[in-house]
């Protein structure tokens, strides 16, 4: 196997419409996804960890406030931001995720923390940021996380007692790296503020492994993005895995499967990005856009937003 490497990442997909997105605000998204793009591709270049690279584009995404994660997370029900946040590491399967976090600057760091520093996978609310604080991770005030439109966004959603896909059109507002290295190790990160106005500490797929975040060197690395209840159902992650793993279908081919039939037919919308051992991409979605990225040592360098 030659020393290929490739990184792809995402911004959330949904309902994304050039008829109201003016050139300012996409050249913002633009910037903000080819910033964290760069990030990670400096690291794989120089021979460095995919999991190094996949935890700091994610951070790059998190500190983003255009994005649904981090700095950018929708409000919850009561006015809050609960957060959530995986990370896997194909080599041994190595896992690490937390949900329903707050004021925790950088929630993909703790899920690095949990995977290196614990014996566990997955820890939730205030026990996950009692160990964030135990770690010397950085916390923010509130204020850190208020953005303006995320605010009025649960004001409307409020009024109408909805829970909202993150825009009054559906947008799935996810973020998500995976990559290969120099050494064919394969890695995932997924972080997400969830849903507006979600209520009695909802969780979606993003930090569960095997659903929105999965890495397996013996196949490939995925970070999903979509209607994270479906995204559940489906099992989507592990699904692409299992369709190249038993089935031998190619990265293409299982990503098709799943997210064009199997997510298709139970209304199932969103996307994912994902790349195999031998450093092949793909960046499928079945929503009208998907804010993606992907760049290999090949001179692919490409930032997308719609079809």
């Amino acid at each position: 196997m030659g020393n290929n490497f490739s990184i792809a990442i995402h911004g959330g997909a949904g309902t994304i419409l050039r008829s109201t997105m003016t050139p300012a605000l996409q050249a913002q998204y633009e910037t903000g996804l080819q910033d964290a793009l760069d990030t990670g591709y400096k690291i794989l270049e120089a021979g460095g960890s995919s999991l190094d690279a996949v935890e700091a584009a994610v951070v790059k995404l998190e500190d983003f406030p255009l994005f649904n994660a981090g700095k950018g997370a929708v409000f919850n029900n009561v006015g809050g931001h609960e957060m959530d946040a995986a990370i896997m590491f194909g080599k041994g399967l190595e896992a690490g995720a937390a949900c329903g976090i707050s004021n925790v600057k950088n929630p993909v760091k703790l899920a690095r923390a949990i995977m290196e520093h614990s014996p566990h996978v997955l820890l939730c609310g205030q026990g996950a940021e009692q160990f964030a604080k135990l770690q010397n991770l950085d916390f923010e005030d509130d204020a850190y996380f208020y953005i303006e439109q995320r605010y009025q966004q649960w004001q409307e959603a409020l009024k109408e007692d909805r829970v909202q896909l993150d825009h009054s059109d559906k947008k799935f507002g996810t973020v998500g790296a995976v990559a290969l290295d120099q050494q064919g190790n394969l890695a995932a990160a997924t972080s997400t503020g969830g849903m507006t106005n979600k209520k009695f500490g909802r969780i979606g797929d993003s930090p569960i492994p095997g659903a929105g975040t999965y890495a397996n060197n013996n196949t490939c690395a995925i970070s999903c993005t979509g209607h994270g209840e479906l995204f559940l159902r489906c099992v989507v992650a592990y699904d692409i895995s299992c369709l190249m793993e038993y089935k031998g279908l190619s990265l293409k081919d299982a990503c098709d499967v799943v997210v064009y039939d199997k997510l298709v037919k139970i209304g199932g919308e969103g996307g994912l990005i994902a790349i195999d051992k031998s450093g092949n991409i793909e960046m499928p979605f079945n929503s009208e856009g998907m804010y993606r990225a992907c760049r290999n040592n090949g001179g692919r360098n490409e930032v997308l937003i719609y079809r």
